[in-house]
């Protein structure tokens, strides 16, 4: 029954994720609320941050059988794994304007607008993957010791990266046009591929060239 109200739970948190981030509900505060614009990614972060709190206290409540532990010498390559994909996001980070993630310059600035980005930067990471902080997030839930909680909590965030990614490059579409729609036909989505990659001259003339 536990892991019938966590699968509930994602189910739920995807949900009001995706429907806070759509530019539908962007454009409906937009119109209605433009005072209260400058506050949205805060708050959406906020509210992201909160509402996953139920579910980080059913996985911790209520474990469910241990499917899985790793040993040595596993153990050391496991965790190895996830340190460098905290690395990897980390430094991945440096691709994107920070302050805009959490909504320190639209508050700072009183932005009003839904979207204001005229365009896109590739870290090191995006020549081999569109999505690094996805793949990273990926490693490092699937490198932990699972259990029953665990597994149905890996699942859901498998599926909802992957979904989500579709979604969000809709939205990629829309802001960056064909520049987009090019990378996305060189670069694969959420796992990489050893034929399929921007060579850093490449990346370097990405922008001039869109």
């Amino acid at each position: 029954m536990s892991n019938l109200w966590l699968t509930l739970g994602w189910l739920l948190y995807a949900l009001l994720h995706s429907l806070l981030s759509s530019f539908a509900a962007k454009d409906w505060i937009a119109r209605r609320l433009p005072n209260a614009m400058p506050y949205y990614r805060l708050a959406f972060n906020f509210i992201a941050g909160i509402t996953a709190l139920p579910l980080a206290w059913l996985i911790h409540a209520f474990p469910g059988e241990t499917l899985w532990r790793w040993s040595e010498p596993w153990v050391w390559l496991a965790n190895g794994l996830a340190l460098a994909a905290i690395a990897g996001l980390l430094v991945s980070s440096r691709a994107y304007d920070m302050d805009e993630f959490l909504g320190l310059r639209q508050l700072r600035s009183g932005a009003t607008q839904v979207d204001n980005r005229a365009g896109f930067t590739l870290s090191f990471f995006h020549r081999f993957v569109r999505h690094p902080w996805y793949l990273f997030g990926l490693i490092i839930v699937w490198t932990r010791d699972m259990n029953e909680a665990w597994l149905v909590s890996a699942i859901a965030i498998t599926l909802y990266f992957t979904i989500g990614s579709w979604f969000e490059e809709r939205k990629l579409v829309a802001l960056h046009g064909e520049a987009y729609r090019r990378y996305m036909e060189r670069v694969p989505g959420l796992l990489p591929l050893p034929w399929k990659y921007l060579k850093a001259e490449e990346t370097r003339n990405w922008h001039a060239a869109g």
